[in-house]
């Protein structure tokens, strides 16, 4: 599988790691059961997800990945800080 990172190109998946779904933090006021489902309860489709990988052995970005589980197509790359999918 190749990510293609908006700051470096196209890169084999190894210079990647996976740091698991890309959802929205609860606030930091949120009661203790929004930041528990937030850290440990997790889907795990087969199917499209938006998952968060880090460019370890490039440019360090966080990046949101769509992608398919199954076939492991990839949609669409962007950077973590410009998606809104970890943004509450």
């Amino acid at each position: 599988m190749r990510i293609k990172c908006p700051l470096c190109g196209e890169r084999d998946l190894r210079e990647f790691t996976y740091r698991g779904a890309a959802l929205p933090r609860p606030a930091p006021d949120a009661p203790d059961e929004a930041w528990d489902a937030y850290l440990h309860l997790r889907d795990n489709p087969a199917g499209p997800t938006r998952d968060l990988w880090h460019h370890r052995a490039g440019c360090s970005a966080w990046l949101v990945v769509r992608r398919d589980t199954a076939t492991h197509e990839i949609f669409g790359v962007e950077l973590a800080t410009r998606s809104r999918a970890v943004r509450a």
